[in-house]
C-alpha cells in the first residue's frame, strides 16, 4: 500500500513538471508578441520574429533586430538627429552630413539683401553657397538668374538638393534649397536663414516650381 502511495505521488509530480513545462512556452509567446514591435527612435523599429517552439522548449529572445538598430544609431551625428526631427524624417535617411553642417554653420544668420557673408545673406546668396560648398555647383547670383539656368520640377518629384523658387513679389522673388519630406532651407526677409515647409499656407501660395540643376553628371 505504502509503495502505491508513492508511486502515486511520483506520478502526480511528473505530471504537474510536464504541464509547466508545456505552459511555459506558450506563455513566452504571448509576452514577445505583445511587446513584438518597440520604437527607440520614430521611425526606427525592432521586429521580433517568433517561430513556434518544439513542445517542451522555451522559445529564445531575437536580439539581431537590437544589434542591427544599435549600430544604426552608434552612426548617427547629432546634426542627424536633430535634423531628423526638425524634418519629420528618419534619422537614418539623413545622410548628407555636409549639407547640414553647412546649414547649422549659417543658421539664424539675419537676412541683408545683397548680402553674402555671416553678417547679413539674402536668399539667392545662401543657396549659391549651398550649391557651391556642398554640390561643387556655381550658380547665378540671383532668384530670377537661378530660375532661368535651373529644369523644371514638380513638386511631387522634388529631390534633396532641387531649388525652390517662389513669386513673394512680382515674378521669382525667392529660393530656398529643398531638403525632402515638403522642407526647404532658405533666407527669409523676416526669420534669417531657417527651414520652412511648402505646404505652409504662406509658401504654398507662392509656390512656383523646383528647379534643378543640370550638369554633365546628373545628365547621364
Amino acid at each position: 500500500m505504502q509503495n502505491l502511495f508513492f508511486v502515486t505521488v511520483a506520478a502526480g509530480i511528473l505530471s504537474a513538471t510536464s504541464l509547466t513545462a508545456k505552459a511555459q512556452p506558450s506563455v513566452n509567446i504571448e509576452q514577445l508578441n505583445a511587446g513584438a514591435t518597440q520604437k527607440f527612435i520614430k521611425g526606427i523599429e525592432i521586429n521580433q520574429v517568433v517561430t513556434a517552439p518544439a513542445e517542451n522548449v522555451i522559445a529564445p529572445v531575437a536580439t539581431t533586430s537590437v544589434a542591427a538598430l544599435s549600430s544604426v544609431i552608434e552612426n548617427c551625428t547629432t546634426l542627424q538627429f536633430k535634423y531628423a526631427q526638425l524634418l519629420n524624417m528618419d534619422v537614418e535617411s539623413l545622410t548628407n552630413n555636409l549639407l547640414f553642417e553647412e546649414i547649422e554653420k549659417w543658421w539664424a544668420t539675419n537676412y541683408r539683401y545683397g548680402g553674402s557673408t555671416q553678417k547679413g545673406i539674402d536668399c539667392s546668396a545662401y543657396t549659391g553657397v549651398l550649391m557651391s560648398d556642398v554640390y561643387g555647383l556655381t550658380v547665378a547670383r540671383t532668384a530670377r538668374a537661378q530660375y532661368a539656368e535651373s529644369e523644371r520640377v514638380d513638386k511631387a518629384d522634388l529631390k534633396q538638393g532641387d531649388l525652390v523658387f517662389f513669386h513673394t513679389k512680382r515674378g521669382v522673388s525667392h529660393v530656398g534649397l529643398y531638403l525632402g519630406n515638403g522642407y526647404f532651407t532658405h533666407a527669409g526677409s523676416s526669420t534669417g536663414v531657417t527651414i520652412s515647409n511648402l505646404d505652409e499656407t504662406y509658401w504654398s501660395k507662392r509656390f512656383i516650381s523646383g528647379g534643378r540643376i543640370i550638369t554633365e553628371t546628373t545628365a547621364e
